[in-house]
């Protein structure tokens, strides 16, 4: 690890201000960023540690659209555990409960869930060429031992997926997230317009700016419906999704679905919820439409197929 400076302001706007030291990176878990940074894959110059701020940030609220405000800072545990998330967003709490072990739920914010990178083996590999660690060195990745990588959004220049659980139920659900810009202005981003697929710059993967703070995510109005999430892996816990799908299916058979663990982002199609009605295999045909599998991996087509059979087929039990 190399040596860096440490930071630990006590409001929002100080946080945005401290991160304008080059080379900085918001701090709150670290549950992803601390190995990150034993490997030397991340090395930030300074540290600024967001556990103290203010503001509700660690607050579960009801928002003015009849939905939540959730803190940036809300832990995994407590999120999952809130009985208006499990009452109404079961979606979310169910992805929360199928990521990661107590310990780390525990220690892990709703920021830092979203902002999770890539676990693809590797990135995770600093003597193999990775362009989201080193853009301009290749892609290790093509060519190479590709069973958990991406079969949709990829390009000539990464194959990597998402690993977030929570990120899928998240973007099922319509959520928007809230940050604070360098400028310390408020915005909010719709949470599929967060994240980017990698095309020819894998290195940048969402839409915040260099020191942009995330400070809540807001979802809207409860949905109904019968929530289900659904993580297929290799073994059956403390392991990342092969697939996942995420699906809210209403009392006429209408709804929605998301899928994870095939692409660099949470993957939803409008379309494949048009398709709802008329079965998994019309929805499936939806998501997976413009797939690009490996001959390794070309198995999470049919695994998708048959995991929202099992996830409609599921729904219609109630």
């Amino acid at each position: 690890m190399k040596v860096f400076t440490y930071q630990r302001p006590g409001a929002a706007m100080d946080a945005v201000a401290a991160a304008r030291i080059p080379e900085s990176r918001f701090i709150a878990g670290g549950t992803n960023l601390l190995d990150l940074m034993k490997l030397e894959i991340e090395t930030p110059a300074h540290l600024v540690d967001v556990n103290s701020l203010g503001g509700g940030l660690d607050k579960i609220d009801a928002a003015p659209n009849g939905g939540l405000r959730i803190g940036a800072l809300v832990r995994n545990t407590d999120l999952a555990a809130d009985p208006r998330v499990r009452r109404d967003y079961a979606v979310l709490s169910r992805a929360l409960l199928a990521g990661a072990s107590q310990q780390l739920r525990n220690k892990a914010t709703t920021g830092g869930n979203l902002l999770q990178r890539t676990r693809c083996p590797y990135f995770y590999d600093t003597n193999m060429a990775c362009n989201k660690r080193q853009p301009g060195s290749g892609c290790a990745a093509i060519g190479g031992f590709t069973r958990n990588l991406a079969v949709l959004g990829a390009s000539a220049d990464c194959i990597a997926t998402h690993p977030s659980d929570m990120a899928v139920a998240m973007m099922l659900l319509d959520a928007s997230v809230e940050t604070l810009t360098p400028a310390g202005q408020a915005r909010v981003i719709p949470i599929a317009s967060l994240y980017r697929l990698p095309g020819n710059t894998p290195q940048h993967e969402t839409n915040l700016e260099a020191g942009e703070l995330i400070t809540a995510v807001t979802l809207p109005a409860p949905l109904g419906g019968t929530h289900i999430y659904r993580k297929v892996r290799d073994r059956a816990s403390y392991a990342f999704a092969l697939i996942s799908v995420a699906a809210v299916v209403l009392p006429d058979g209408s709804g929605r679905i998301a899928l994870g663990g095939v692409a660099a982002r949470p993957w939803r199609v409008a379309g494949a919820d048009a398709a709802m009605k008329n079965g998994a295999a019309a929805v499936a045909t939806q998501l997976l439409a413009g797939a690009r599998p490996t001959e390794q991996n070309a198995f999470k087509l049919t695994l998708v197929q048959r995991t929202i059979a099992s996830v409609l087929n599921d729904a219609k039990k109630g």
